[in-house]
């Protein structure tokens, strides 16, 4: 079942939290065929903390099964930021199948 607009927003809900507090916007572009396309908008248009706030928004996202995959289209999300987090949940995905408690 593919994802909707106000599930996305729901699911980053603590990052808008913060984002309001400083004029940040996210805009749900797009959730076809498992692909959420996001932007970055109003104050975080050049914050030096939007990558970080991007990689917060994949992270989250990424855990639902209906995301293949989270594309913000103004390059907020720095490759090797994306590659890190991909590592980090296939490395939290393998102990999880071990057992261990993570």
């Amino acid at each position: 079942m593919p994802i909707s607009a106000e599930e996305v927003m729901a699911e980053i809900g603590p990052v808008q939290d913060i984002l309001d507090a400083h004029d940040g916007i996210v805009n749900v572009l797009d959730t076809a065929n498992g692909i959420v396309m996001l932007s970055l908008e109003g104050g975080c248009v050049g914050c030096s903390s939007t990558p970080m706030t991007a990689m917060q928004i994949y992270y989250s996202l990424k855990k639902l099964d209906p995301v293949d995959d989270v594309i913000f289209v103004n390059g907020e999300l720095p490759e090797y930021m994306r590659t890190f987090i991909d590592q980090k949940m296939a490395d939290e995905d393998k102990n999880n199948t071990t057992g261990e408690i993570i």
